[in-house]
């Protein structure tokens, strides 16, 4: 039985969330809302798993006080264009905790998501698990996502119809470059104000308390390539991961490297929910 509450977060909208099962309490910001068969479909057709949020809800509430929130959707829905910092999405998401009475909590986020538990686990002591997946934890393409994201913005200011009356592309998954601008720019505009003040931050010298079991994931094809309209622009997912693997097992990661996988394929619940069920058991934040 699921229970429900909700948080208020720096800009003052309010974000909708549901907790379900019982033990550790752990963060995962996703979708629990049925896309629509249309969007479910397109979804599929891209590579993407429009039952992502469900099922891995569904198989971490056994063990799991699973607290659920979309903050995705909610910055989709409720852009902030000139706050989305690093220090907010991380408070965000301590409101969130808050709402649903854990004090302390695991977090799993993926991509922009993963990142944005890195930068919760650098500012709070109430973190106790942290995995991230599809964002390498060292040598992050903080660089190649400012660019992305300032072209997103730029062309998302320039279209002259509404992304939303947009005509549907045929999808071929992997393929970036035609996916073309679904976003308006105040959507666009917070993700630049989020990778530019992330310019400056050393990966390297992040200081993750050294008792806070971590996890990095990403698929081994996990890289993704802009063609000339993007700026000929390559996000480096899965590349760092390997060549950091060394540096990141000393400092304490687990590290998976799963081959044939690119940014979706490895997002995939079915991919997704063994690896953080096994690594939970394995470091102890589950229910006896």
């Amino acid at each position: 039985m699921a229970d429900s509450a909700a948080a208020v977060l720096h800009d003052g909208t309010t974000i909708p969330i549901t907790v379900q099962g019982d033990g550790p309490a752990l963060l995962v910001p996703a979708r629990l809302e049925p896309y629509s068969p249309a969007e479910a479909e397109t979804m599929r057709l891209w590579g993407g798993d429009p039952d992502l949020g469900p099922n891995l809800v569904k198989g971490l509430a056994g063990s799991n006080r699973v607290i659920v929130a979309d903050y995705e959707g909610h910055r989709i829905a409720h852009p902030a264009p000139e706050t989305l910092t690093p220090a907010n999405v991380a408070a965000d998401l301590l409101a969130v905790a808050d709402a649903a009475g854990a004090d302390v909590f695991g977090y799993y986020g993926y991509s922009w998501l993963a990142l944005s538990g890195l930068q919760l686990a650098i500012r709070t002591d109430r973190l106790r698990a942290l995995a991230m997946g599809g964002f390498p934890p060292l040598d992050g393409p903080y660089k190649s996502m400012l660019a992305v994201t300032r072209t997103a913005h730029s062309a998302s200011t320039s279209q002259e119809t509404d992304p939303a009356e947009a005509p549907a592309l045929e999808a071929e998954p992997g393929d970036w470059d035609s996916a073309g601008i679904q976003t308006n720019p105040a959507q666009t505009q917070q993700f630049v104000t989020l990778y530019e003040a992330l310019q400056d931050f050393d990966d390297f010298s992040a200081a993750i308390p050294r008792n806070v079991p971590r996890l990095a994931f990403a698929g081994a094809e996990d890289r993704i390539d802009y063609g000339p309209n993007w700026g000929d622009v390559q996000v480096r997912i899965g590349d760092p991961l390997v060549e950091h693997k060394g540096t990141l097992i000393k400092a304490g990661w687990d590290v998976q490297i799963l081959p044939g996988l690119d940014h979706l394929g490895a997002m995939q619940s079915s991919v997704v929910l063994p690896i953080l069920s096994r690594w939970l058991q394995k470091v102890g934040w589950v229910r006896d």
